[in-house]
């Protein structure tokens, strides 16, 4: 069997951490930012864990086994 390709599109989306969490950019921070508050502009900045139903599927895409 050959080997499984890296799904080029979610290695760049997705960052896989130490301990195994599988880490994600937010969204809604690209433009019409000036109706949008700085607190939650700032929010945009930090990353946040994908949530358990979609750690299979990106987990997959990204050649990990797990």
């Amino acid at each position: 069997m050959p080997k499984m390709k890296t799904h080029k599109g979610s290695a760049k989306r997705f960052r896989r951490t130490g301990t195994g969490k599988i880490m994600r950019a937010k969204a809604f921070k690209s433009h019409i930012l000036t109706k949008k508050s700085q607190k939650r502009i700032r929010g945009f900045r930090k990353e946040a864990e994908l949530t358990a139903g979609d750690v299979k599927v990106v987990s997959q895409r990204m050649g990990s086994k797990n």
